[in-house]
């Protein structure tokens, strides 16, 4: 089926940048857009000091909504972090004192500082926290009030859950109510800030749903949802969510240097789309920067860092690090003594770190580098690497070699 032909700027900006996989009521969504100012919420629940790469999305998603003329509203997880989503989880994941969820959200706030302007205008983002309601309501209040538009039969026919029990992994009642929980929020928040429309990955496209038709059936008002596709890199990594680590927005837990080098590792496949979801970049630009061939793609993802950079710790931050990783490139040379191997790239268009390490015998096998690199002891070109680095043979350093490095061990790795 055709894509729809938008007519509000938010939509068509949506569209064209790669952000829409779902949508409620679509036509009525675009009117309510063209017609005036909208609210519309993501909620971020505290498990952490930081928000990772993998939530980056959806603070974009609000920064297009916001540079369209609308009103974005920040929900912070104070009260649903108590329960936990458990949505693409096979086990309960650990429960935070309130202390420790209010200390992460403190954290967290400056993140969306970045991206966002907040304040008391009309189109100005604002921040909430949803324990400002759900600490409120009595249990037996809160099941009266909403557990009588929920059955169970529909939540177990939910993905959340459904594929939680098909893997035969228990699921807490604590859990099963965050469902709920998440719809309430949206009908809170319509109620409180007239917000229309929730926002979120694919895998809340239930939640997202039960909430828009709480707020339909008991209300009576327009209520939509819009979720963008999953986010995985070309080679199928979950994007942010790496078995080596997630990549931590916060600079106190990943330095800019190291952000930086994240993004210009990005995989060629990749660049363009990542460049229309994570830059203020016109289109017609990433188009020219998608279609550059061979080795010039390494110019595309300079691009990419940089911009990505400096959205998040600003223009001199990515600037010091494109300096330092040019130098790094240029000055890059082993320490004398270190040992010369080559390495037989055969069909390979792109290799991972973890088969760099192996072939510079700096490990006896792929699981064992992939274990140094969870560690955070591997480096490739001076560089810090993850589970999810890829190289080319164009990334060799000057003299024509990997530098290869784990711990205090050097090697000289040629691709042949």
């Amino acid at each position: 089926m055709a894509d729809p032909e938008f007519k509000s700027e938010f939509l068509k900006t949506m569209q064209a940048r790669g952000y829409i996989h779902q949508i409620t009521h679509p036509v009525e969504l675009d009117g309510a857009a063209v017609a005036g100012p909208i609210a519309a919420y993501i909620g971020f629940d505290a498990t952490a000091a930081s928000l990772h790469v993998g939530h980056l999305i959806q603070v974009m998603m609000l920064r297009r909504l916001q540079q369209a003329g609308h009103k974005p509203i920040v929900v912070m997880g104070g009260g649903t972090t108590k329960v936990g989503d458990p949505t693409d989880k096979d086990g309960q994941r650990p429960l935070l004192t309130h202390d420790q969820i209010q200390a992460n959200i403190a954290t967290i706030k400056g993140t969306f500082e970045k991206f966002l302007t907040f304040g008391n205008g009309p189109t100005d983002a604002i921040m909430v926290d949803n324990d400002a309601w759900l600490s409120k309501y009595g249990y037996v209040e809160f099941l009266r009030e909403f557990g009588v538009h929920f059955t169970i039969n529909r939540m177990l026919a939910f993905d959340s859950v459904k594929a939680r029990l098909d893997r035969e992994q228990p699921m807490t009642f604590l859990e099963f109510n965050y469902m709920l929980m998440q719809s309430v929020d949206f009908l809170e928040l319509e109620r409180r800030l007239d917000c229309v429309l929730q926002m979120g990955g694919s895998d809340q496209w239930g939640n997202i749903v039960n909430g828009v038709e709480l707020i339909r059936r008991v209300d009576g008002k327009p209520a939509f949802g819009l979720t963008t596709p999953l986010l995985s890199t070309a080679s199928g990594a979950k994007m942010g969510k790496t078995v080596g680590g997630a990549v931590w927005l916060n600079a106190d837990l990943r330095s800019p240097y190291d952000y930086w080098q994240f993004w210009r590792n990005t995989e060629d496949a990749d660049v363009g789309r990542f460049l229309r979801l994570f830059t203020d970049l016109p289109l017609d630009e990433i188009a020219r920067l998608d279609t550059l061939p061979g080795s010039q793609i390494n110019e595309a993802k300079k691009v990419l860092a940089n911009e990505a950079t400096t959205l998040l710790h600003g223009a001199g931050a990515a600037a010091e690090a494109e300096l330092r990783a040019q130098k790094v490139f240029l000055e890059g040379k082993i320490s004398e003594g270190a040992e010369n191997l080559t390495f037989e790239w055969g069909d390979y268009q792109l290799r991972t770190a973890a088969a760099l390490v192996k072939a510079a015998n700096l490990a006896n096998s792929v699981k064992e580098a992939n274990t140094l690199i969870i560690a955070g002891r591997a480096m490739v070109n001076n560089a810090p690497v993850s589970l999810e680095s890829r190289f080319s043979q164009a990334d060799v350093m000057p003299d024509g070699n990997f530098v290869i490095q784990v711990g205090k061990r050097i090697r000289n790795l040629k691709p042949t």
